[in-house]
């Protein structure tokens, strides 16, 4: 298993200026950086894989959709354009060593409507249908697409783990899955570990969320119950903590973040990743700074 840390944490857009993020969230205990591709223009991925070897840091790739890249719109050229802002990401993905591209790339963030049923399916077949083809440039690549339900404040269309699973089986690839987040599931789920069991072999991702989108265990998630679900289910993969600065304006404002969470970003990832460590090393998990971590079941040679 991996533990990493988001670039929202410091700053957004993320950008190459600020490639001392890879050795500054290393020496804080991050095995990955998970870096959001705001605006591609802003990104080069020769000088990302270069900071993070020297670094001796992972990589992983996170996808930034707002209106003009709706994999769900009605407009078919917004959908076309979303979907080159996906295989761009895949790209950048291929380029900086990242196996992910995560995201809610179902729909554009922040689109909440009341609509009848017949358009919300719909919507979700045009979803499915740009998830398909992007998965299939992916696959090409070496890449995974883990699809992230968000809370009912932030989308309409994927809400739940549930939701999520019927989106995976619709878009019908092998190399599509989830990223499930605490800070959405404690809005949505009725039960967060029932769901993470849900998502079983679908899980390609965590994000390890209080229930503020703060620190971990500074906050009221069950974290026991979550790090013994994600260890019934054989979760081998990244879990990183994903917070917001107050201090960007844009970014506060999109994701309601009107105070501080934490003492400060580095306190919160330095505090988080020693909880996370700590817990689920207690629970036999073992880390890795590269390659696939050992999960228990693998080591005593139980299927999952």
């Amino acid at each position: 298993m991996q533990l990493g840390t988001s670039t929202f944490i410091w700053v957004s857009p993320f950008s190459s200026k600020r490639l001392d993020l890879f050795a500054h969230a290393a020496r804080l205990g991050s095995d990955v950086l998970e870096i959001c591709i705001e605006d591609p223009a802003l990104i080069r991925p020769d000088e990302i894989a270069e900071a993070a070897a020297s670094a001796g840091i992972g990589v992983s790739v996170c996808g930034a959709f707002g209106p003009s890249r709706d994999l769900s719109s009605e407009d078919p050229a917004v959908r076309a354009q979303g979907l080159v802002y996906l295989r761009t990401c895949i790209d950048i993905a291929a380029e900086v060593g990242s196996t992910l591209v995560s995201g809610p790339m179902y729909s554009a963030t922040g689109k909440t409507r009341l609509v009848p049923e017949e358009a919300r399916k719909q919507q979700r077949e045009w979803a499915a249908d740009g998830i398909r083809r992007a998965a299939d440039y992916a696959a090409l690549h070496g890449v995974r697409l883990a699809i992230e339900p968000l809370n009912r404040y932030e989308t309409d269309l994927v809400n739940t783990v549930s939701q999520g699973m019927d989106l995976c089986e619709q878009v019908g690839r092998d190399n599509v899955g989830l990223l499930l987040d605490t800070f959405h599931m404690n809005i949505e789920e009725k039960h967060i570990a029932e769901a993470i069991r849900l998502g079983g072999d679908r899980l390609l991702e965590f994000h390890a969320c209080e229930n503020d989108r703060g620190t971990p265990a500074s906050g009221h998630v069950e974290w026991g119950e979550v790090f013994d679900a994600l260890v019934q289910v054989g979760f081998n993969g990244l879990i990183a903590l994903e917070a917001f600065t107050p201090e960007i304006e844009e970014i506060a404002r999109a994701v309601s973040m009107w105070r501080p969470v934490a003492a400060s970003g580095d306190a919160l990832v330095e505090d988080g990743l020693r909880f996370l460590r700590s817990e689920l090393g207690a629970r036999g998990v073992t880390f890795a700074a590269g390659g696939a971590a050992v999960s228990p079941s693998q080591r005593t040679g139980v299927s999952r």
